[in-house]
């Protein structure tokens, strides 16, 4: 049975990432690393979708990118700039593509192909356990995610943020190259909250992705139902050609998953409570972390004491609290925002990073009785519970 000082589970966004920040630092040279992975990664199975100011890391494989936004309600229509920031995506493919070249550049990091069926805790770390082999590792980084462990539990409401995709060509120019639209609320809401996505890659070509933020998932045929609609009755468009589609699905949720991490083993990504709650964007927080997790290695510090709880963790139990017991308000709530607030301000906001005063600004915009009713039950909670 081989030992590795660290055992990588999967190699999506997360394991990539750490593997590559790891490989990359003269610190761990002299460590060794294992990624584990059923996939070959040769396929394009998503599409990620970030903001971020000026110049970033992942530039040079970027797909596109947007410096404008377009937002739609029932009462309002907002084409805006966003700077300083710029809206970017960046393919499946392309990144998987681009990690594995630098990571098979690392000596000191292996890949093994394996579904990882068993991870128990020892005294000397862990053992991981494939349908074929057993390896043990000093420390392991766990990206496998079990929805069923945070359905299960009571205490935080848990939504899914569900979607299904076409990346169209159409006949005749339709798209704005420039603008992303970030949410068309315009289309019927049907008692959730339900919006349009549309990247536009060139006048001809776009990514459509109808998305609901609620509780359960819908029929295939729903979802693609209502993208034909938005094409037919929205965007006027009757001749189009669908070249591929994507589906996703991503817990929104303030569930503490840092309970589940030991001092041996670390849920990361979406399993490591990585996504951001309110809004289930994930790629660029997961860089975030990565190089927090990179320092807290490197100061030797346990695994089990790698979180944090801030103010924005509370800020989002808020909404997904209000969103769990009245799905319908999430409309009116960022109409209200984009309707009040600039769109940078809003991306801030979700990116964690505005000032106490900024808060204000933004917690002013919807509507307060959802918020003042969901921050009492909160408060009084641990007296009726």
């Amino acid at each position: 049975m081989s030992h590795y000082d660290y055992i990588i589970i999967g190699a999506g966004a997360a394991g990539l990432m750490l593997a590559d920040s790891l490989g990359k630092d003269d610190f761990f040279a002299s460590k060794s690393i294992l990624i584990l992975e059923k996939d070959d990664k040769s396929k394009n199975d998503r599409t990620w979708c970030f903001w971020e100011k000026e110049n970033g890391a992942f530039d040079d494989i970027l797909h596109k990118s947007w410096s404008k936004v377009y937002f739609a309600g029932k009462d309002l229509k907002l084409s805006t700039t966003i700077r300083p920031y710029t809206y970017k995506m960046l393919r499946g493919i392309d990144f998987y593509s681009h990690f594995l070249t630098r990571i098979k550049g690392y000596s000191n990091i292996s890949w093994l192909k394996g579904n990882v069926v068993a991870i128990e805790e020892n005294e000397n770390g862990a053992m991981v356990s494939t349908n074929t082999q057993k390896f043990s590792g000093t420390q392991v980084f766990n990206s496998t995610f079990d929805y069923q462990s945070v359905i299960n539990q009571k205490k935080y409401p848990v939504l899914q943020q569900h979607f299904l995709g076409w990346f169209v060509k159409t006949k005749h120019p339709i798209f704005k190259v420039d603008e992303a639209t970030f949410m068309d609320f315009s289309i019927p809401q049907k008692g959730n909250t339900r919006f349009m996505y549309v990247l536009p890659f060139s006048e001809t070509e776009a990514l459509l992705e109808y998305t609901l933020f609620s509780e359960k998932t819908l029929e295939k045929q729903e979802y693609e139902d209502a993208i034909e609609d938005y094409l037919t009755n929205v965007l006027n468009c009757s001749d189009y050609e669908i070249m591929e589609k994507e589906v996703g699905n991503i817990p929104m949720t303030c569930y503490k998953f840092h309970k589940h991490n030991t001092n041996s083993i670390l849920n990361i990504g979406i399993a490591g409570g990585w996504a951001k709650p309110s809004t289930g964007f994930t790629f660029y927080n997961t860089s975030k972390k990565v190089k927090a997790l990179t320092d807290h290695l490197k100061k030797g510090k346990t695994l089990s004491k790698f979180y944090k709880r801030d103010k924005f963790w509370f800020y989002d139990l808020l909404l997904l609290d209000i969103l769990h017991s009245q799905n319908h308000l999430g409309q009116s709530i960022f109409e209200s925002l984009f309707k009040k607030r600039k769109a940078s301000l809003i991306l801030k906001f979700l990116d964690n990073e505005t000032s106490v005063y900024e808060d204000i600004q933004i917690m002013a915009a919807p509507k307060a009785f959802p918020f003042m009713k969901a921050l009492l039950k909160r408060v009084f909670r641990p007296f009726f519970s």
